[in-house]
């Protein structure tokens, strides 16, 4: 009877329970996170998504995982990612975003003017190039801090439509917080840009490791340079309302492979 109980057990139950990363990360929606189990071989697979690299760690020093970044673009269905020259298949599930509408004074921050465009393709060119940086190091920790304590002023992946026109949707999390508010680094990192933008205003961009990036814009002060490490809850510099924002408030991004992902999944406050 105890072994025909055992058996009924060993068939019932997955062949591993989940780890604390997996339930943590594992929102597979568009501009979500999927985390794919890749086995427990004596080295780290190789994984790529849409032809980029993506993060891979070790998971409860059992068995490697990958961490994916799902882009706002992708439609749910099937998707695939590459494991040493393997497709290995899973799936994406639909998710909806809600509308925000925005009034702005400055009419150029809605339709730049020929010289502000060739500006904004400039530092576009120049932050992408930041946001596709790989780096060897493995993040320092994946349940990331909060940069500052306040409350949300706008969610990831609105529509946005400023002055009634739509444009690209809302690509990170808005922390309603006082000007002047430090903002802290939520976990180990790297200084790999920093600047004043047309849209961005004075923006800090730090590395954390394999793909995983995050950046904060409208700042009022800058209190980092590029190359600076940063531990866990160093101050990189304090909220303003620099660049395109109707008040002061931070907005942080979050990038995964080179997509910009829900900052929320990081901080376990991910709602569907």
């Amino acid at each position: 009877m105890r072994f025909a109980l055992a058996l009924l057990l060993c068939l019932t139950l997955p062949a591993h329970a989940e780890g604390f990363l997996t339930r943590l990360l594992n929102k597979p929606v568009p501009g979500g996170v999927v985390v794919i189990d890749l086995g427990n071989d004596a080295s780290a697979p190789r994984a790529r998504y849409d032809g980029k690299p993506v993060l891979v760690v070790r998971e409860d020093d059992q068995r490697w995982i990958a961490i994916v970044g799902i882009p706002l673009t992708v439609k749910a269905g099937q998707q695939s990612l590459d494991v040493d020259g393997q497709s290995k298949r899973f799936r994406v599930e639909p998710r909806t975003y809600r509308e925000q509408r925005i009034t702005l004074k400055n009419k150029r921050q809605v339709n730049p003017n020929p010289a502000d465009l060739k500006r904004i393709q400039r530092e576009l060119d120049e932050q992408t190039r930041a946001y596709r940086q790989f780096s060897s190091r493995q993040p320092s920790n994946l349940l990331f801090d909060k940069p500052v304590e306040g409350p949300l002023s706008s969610p990831f992946g609105l529509r946005r439509f400023f002055n009634g026109e739509e444009r690209n949707p809302h690509s990170g999390l808005d922390f309603a917080v006082p000007a002047g508010t430090p903002i802290k680094a939520p976990a180990a990192g790297k200084v790999i840009l920093t600047g004043n933008y047309f849209f961005n205003g004075n923006t800090v961009f730090v590395d954390h490791g394999q793909g995983l990036v995050s950046m904060f814009c409208h700042l009022s002060q800058i209190d980092v340079k590029i190359g600076d490490e940063l531990s866990r809850g160093a101050v990189l510099g304090k909220v303003g309302s620099t660049g395109r924002a109707t008040g002061p408030h931070l907005h942080w991004n979050v990038s995964l492979n080179d997509a910009r992902i829900d900052p929320s999944i990081f901080i376990g406050a991910f709602k569907p």
